[in-house]
């Protein structure tokens, strides 16, 4: 994928890791692709302004009160004028006040006024890598349409060993030419996504739920829009923010989430990931159950509709491609494989949800797709990588060749 006159806005902050940065801007330009960089007063540290400057061939930015730069509202025009934020080395620091949205540097006010994509590679210590907040603020961004490229494994400055170490500057090249292969390959596709759990009613106060976390589903509509497709996601209640460019319709029930699906048809692909509950409480209580000495309250429940079968079968609002999941806790596939058949979808994905797994809430899963050519069984990766592959799956099968950069 060419990269040919591609602006990137590099955000160099201060780890170790930033001595790569200047070899990370030649092979940039060396594809063609124009580099600015802003350098943090961290990042100073460890590399020149000067050194970046002479590689990029362009002024390196680096405060956010600049006289000359902010009269013309430097911070904005960095983060407007580039096609792609980098960030390298996105250091345990910076990715907690990106997480936070902070503004308090010329780096992250940048993140903050941007409407670009933003590619970070994680930097640090193995310990800072793993410890709960950071890989709570990863997942925060990552929610919010950040994509990651690393760390690796190895040796560290510090004489430890372990995950940490920045990407390699050709694996980062490698990233960036990966999202603009798939920016716009779905352009002109309307996608539907479903996600998260329903509730359903029992009383004002209680529900039948379930322990869908919503990141998956959310994770393939926001990879969808990446890809340029117009995405509309139905979602229960879940705790995630809405992937950027998405129209997000909110429901409770399985009657709600069929009703919204319905609304926005015809669409050309549609993608069932929500966790839709299979019964309902006939006759909800209207006020809230008392707990009676001596005796139970009886629910009498039906069966809620099918909203994969029912887009599968909708004649000639049908979607050109069709995509189910299957969350099984046994014979993972075998069951999958009758559900497709079963449900006259075209694509379903099957994983072990058993409480051992960590899927349900989770942000790694193991996916077998099952076509009608059979099954393909992905290895063990994270949510977002699971929506990235499906997307380059939907764009293949709906014909659509990588886009060529602008």
């Amino acid at each position: 994928m060419s990269i040919k006159d591609i602006r990137i806005l590099l955000i160099v902050a201060g780890g170790i890791a930033a001595y790569k940065c200047p070899d990370l801007v030649r092979r940039l330009r060396e594809r063609g692709a124009r580099a600015r960089c802003i350098l943090t007063s961290a990042g100073a540290e460890f590399v020149t302004p000067l050194s970046l400057a002479a590689v990029s061939e362009d002024k390196v930015y680096t405060e956010l009160f600049s006289l000359t730069d902010e009269s013309e509202m430097g911070h904005i025009r960095l983060s407007r004028e580039a096609d792609l934020v980098v960030v390298a080395p996105a250091t345990a620091d910076l990715l907690a006040r990106m997480a936070a949205g902070m503004a308090n540097d010329l780096a992250t006010t940048a993140l903050l006024a941007t409407d670009k994509p933003v590619l970070a590679a994680p930097a640090m210590n193995v310990r800072m890598w793993e410890h709960p907040a950071t890989q709570a603020n990863l997942r925060t961004l990552i929610e919010r349409g950040v994509q990651v490229v690393g760390p690796g494994e190895g040796d560290m400055a510090c004489g430890e060993w372990g995950m940490g170490r920045m990407a390699e500057p050709l694996e980062i090249v490698a990233a960036i030419e990966a999202v603009f292969a798939r920016r716009g390959r779905l352009r002109g596709v309307r996608a539907l996504v479903t996600s998260g759990p329903t509730w359903e009613p029992i009383d004002p106060v209680r529900f039948i739920a379930n322990r869908s976390s919503g990141r998956q589903g959310h994770a393939i509509a926001g990879s969808l829009a990446r890809a340029g497709a117009a995405t509309t996601l139905v979602t229960g209640p879940t705790h995630l923010a809405d992937p950027p460019a998405v129209q997000v319709i909110r429901i409770e029930t399985a009657r709600e989430m069929l009703a919204a699906c319905r609304e926005s048809l015809p669409v050309d692909v549609a993608v069932c990931a929500a966790a839709v509950g299979d019964w309902h409480v006939s006759a909800p209580a209207m006020q809230k159950l008392k707990k009676e000495r001596g005796g139970l309250p009886t629910l009498a429940l039906e069966e809620n509709p099918d909203v994969l079968a029912t887009l599968a079968a909708a004649g000639n609002s049908r979607p050109t491609l069709v995509i189910g999941f299957a969350a099984e806790t046994e014979n993972v596939v075998d069951n999958a494989v009758r559900k497709r058949r079963s449900k006259g979808c075209d694509w379903i994905l099957a994983n072990d949800v058993s409480p051992d797994t960590g899927t349900f809430g989770g942000d790694r899963t193991t996916i077998h797709l099952v076509t009608g050519d059979g099954v393909e069984d992905w290895p063990r990766m994270t949510k977002v990588d699971v929506a990235e592959r499906l997307t380059d799956r939907v764009a293949d099968a709906l014909g659509r060749p990588p886009a060529q950069a602008q």
